[in-house]
C-alpha cells in the first residue's frame, strides 16, 4: 500500500550538506528541467511567474540554487496542519515507507527521500528554456500517472490540482464531510487536511490492506466513521 500526500507551501528550513536522494528515477528528466529552468530565472521574474509575495523573497532566492541546498527527509521538510496530525517523527520506519508526497517540483517523492527547501506549487507556469510557458500539468505529462499505477494498492490523499498532475486510476480517494444540526452534510474544508493527516497516520501504522474495504475496516477499527462509494472513502466528521 502506498499512501500519497498532498505537499504544502510552508516547508522547514535547513538540512545536511548532502546531495538529493531521489526515488521514481523515471522523473529525473522532468525534475532537472524544471530546477534547470528556474535557476535560470532573474529573481524579480521568478516572485512575478510564480506569484509570489515579496515578503516570499528569500524562499523564491532558495530555488536558485537547488542542486546545492541543504535537504532533509522530505516527510519532515513539508509542514503545517497535515503533516501536524500526521506526526511523522513518531512513526516507526516500517509505517513511513508506506508514504510518499505529490511534488510539483519532483512529481512524487517517498517519505524518507532528501530533498531541498523549494516554493512551487502544482499551479504554478515555470518559463521554460525554449520560451514556453507550460503548466505543470504539461511538463508532467503522464509520468506521475506510470509511475504511482506500478504499486499495485495506492490511497490518494492529494488535493485536486496535485491529484491532477497525475491521477492514479482505481485509487482509494478521499472526502471529508461534516454532519450539520439538521443532518444535512457539507465538505469539510478548514480542516480537511488535518483529518487526512489523522487518516494517514492510522494507515500507516495499521495492517497492510489491498482494498477500499480494508482502508475503511482500519479506519473503522481506529475509531473513525467511515462510508464507502466505489473507490472513494468519505471520512465523516
Amino acid at each position: 500500500m502506498l499512501i500519497v500526500l498532498p505537499p504544502s507551501e510552508t516547508k522547514a528550513p535547513g538540512g545536511s550538506l548532502s546531495p538529493m536522494e531521489l526515488s521514481f528515477p523515471q522523473l529525473d528528466r522532468v525534475r532537472a528541467s524544471l530546477i534547470d529552468d528556474l535557476a535560470a530565472l532573474p529573481l524579480p521574474t521568478m516572485m512575478s511567474s510564480l506569484k509570489l509575495p515579496a515578503s516570499k523573497t528569500e524562499e523564491a532566492r532558495e530555488n536558485l540554487v537547488l542542486r546545492d541546498a541543504p535537504v532533509m527527509p522530505a516527510i519532515l521538510r513539508y509542514t503545517g496542519v497535515l503533516y501536524d496530525a500526521l506526526s511523522p517523527a513518531t512513526l516507526p520506519a516500517d509505517a513511513l515507507s508506506r508514504l510518499a508526497v505529490g511534488s510539483a517540483l519532483f512529481g512524487v517523492v517517498r517519505a524518507g527521500d532528501l530533498i531541498p527547501r523549494y516554493r512551487l506549487s502544482g499551479g504554478s507556469k515555470v518559463p521554460a528554456a525554449d520560451g514556453s510557458l507550460p503548466t505543470m500539468k504539461a511538463r508532467w505529462g503522464s509520468l506521475i500517472t506510470s509511475v504511482l499505477s506500478a504499486d499495485p494498492f495506492v490511497v490518494d490523499l492529494r488535493s485536486g490540482t496535485y491529484a491532477q498532475l497525475g491521477r492514479v486510476p482505481d485509487a482509494v480517494t478521499v472526502r471529508v464531510e461534516s454532519v450539520l444540526a439538521d443532518g444535512s452534510r457539507a465538505v469539510v474544508s478548514h480542516f480537511n487536511k488535518h483529518y487526512k493527516g489523522e487518516l494517514a497516520r492510522v494507515l500507516a501504522s495499521g495492517p497492510e490492506v489491498s482494498s477500499v474495504d480494508g482502508v475503511a475496516d482500519v479506519a473503522r477499527g481506529a475509531g473513525l466513521a467511515v462510508e464507502v462509494d466505489g473507490h472513494q472513502l468519505t471520512l465523516v466528521v
